[in-house]
């Protein structure tokens, strides 16, 4: 298993255009991505659980891949948090 840690920077914090596209990216791949915050965690391929955790400006994010492309999924996470968070 493989994961990060990300501080949200975006002033409205995970909304839905941006939580659409994250779950869009995690569907690419065969690995299960999870994303936990606030002490919760939600399936990075379903939009409504990534919206329930309600992430704000400031919180701290994990994200986890395990499986058999996680090296590549949790890169191409990282990178999409960076550029959209």
């Amino acid at each position: 298993m493989k994961e990060f840690t990300y501080v949200i920077t975006d002033e409205i914090g995970i909304h839905a255009r941006p939580a659409g596209m994250l779950v869009k990216e995690a569907k690419e791949f065969a690995s299960k991505i999870t994303l936990e915050a606030n002490g919760k965690s939600a399936d990075a391929t379903k939009l409504m659980a990534v919206m329930s955790l309600g992430v704000k400006t400031g919180a701290e994010v994990v994200i986890k891949a395990e499986g058999d492309d996680e090296d590549a999924a949790i890169a191409k996470m990282e990178e999409f948090m960076k550029e959209n968070l």
